[in-house]
């Protein structure tokens, strides 16, 4: 990929036929909308309203994003949720690792209508994890993890440190995610890459734990690394999720007719 990183926000009207529908996508941990831009673009595409926020702290410098909270990415998502909300029949969340645990986070306190993730983040294997909070007073910085793509040339334009408060924020985020998994009911599409540097099966295993009144439906990427929405099968990612989005929506409108028939 060649060109500077573009961290800007990424907004698309609906411009479809039939229910309004929008997804609101999440980037990742130090990463920026530019790692899922030709992930919004398709959904744009496919004639869905798409709203994609530069979440706090990010874009700009690790030393920045060591002073945000986590509160702060979920709400820059929430408030991408709520403006799509007030004008489509339905709204999907989407979103990379990091990003796929506030999609998630959106599932468990809003009536979405359904969660689309791609190798979601939801526990922390590093063994200092558990001491971050202490950590972050006397080491600022590790080294980055960013760039687990197996297409050559690519670039998700990540922070080259990762802030050591900030990963304490995100071990924060995923504890409280996790414990609030069962309150999602809408269906559940996961992108889940073989071979993941970056986030391991835990992860996905504690998502199934706690996904107790939600389907899941998982699939399994092959040829591609953690940012799998820039590596060989993002095409796959990008049809997968619309055809989703489409079924879940047909879905929903034939239970509704069918509902309306069981009562006359």
């Amino acid at each position: 990929m060649t060109g500077l990183p573009d961290h800007s926000p990424f907004s698309s009207p609906f411009n479809g036929d039939g229910a309004r529908i929008g997804v609101v996508l999440s980037h990742g941990f130090t990463g920026s909308p530019h790692g899922l831009r030709a992930w919004a673009r398709s959904l744009a595409d496919a004639g869905f309203a798409v709203r994609m926020p530069l979440l706090p702290g990010h874009g700009t410098s690790w030393q920045e994003l060591a002073r945000t909270r986590w509160p702060q990415w979920h709400g820059a998502l929430d408030d991408a949720y709520l403006d799509l909300e007030s004008d489509c029949d339905h709204v999907f969340v989407a979103g990379l690792s990091m990003g796929g645990a506030l999609a998630l986070r959106i599932a468990a306190t809003r009536p979405v209508a359904g969660v689309i993730a791609v190798n979601p983040g939801l526990v922390i294997d590093d063994p200092r994890a558990p001491l971050a909070g202490i950590l972050k007073l006397v080491l600022k910085s590790t080294p980055a993890i960013a760039n687990d793509i197996l297409k050559p040339g690519m670039d998700e334009g990540a922070y080259p440190r990762t802030p050591v408060a900030a990963a304490h924020e995100l071990n924060k985020m995923f504890k409280d995610t996790i414990r609030i998994l069962p309150r999602i009911t809408a269906p559940v599409r996961v992108f889940r890459s073989t071979v993941d540097h970056v986030v391991s099966d835990t992860s996905v295993a504690a998502l199934r734990r706690g996904l107790t009144n939600a389907p899941l439906t998982l699939t399994t990427l092959e040829n591609s690394y953690h940012v799998a929405t820039l590596d060989n099968d993002a095409e796959e990612i990008f049809r997968g999720s619309a055809d989703f989005i489409r079924a879940v929506v047909a879905g929903t409108a034939a239970a509704q007719v069918q509902e309306g028939t069981g009562h006359e």
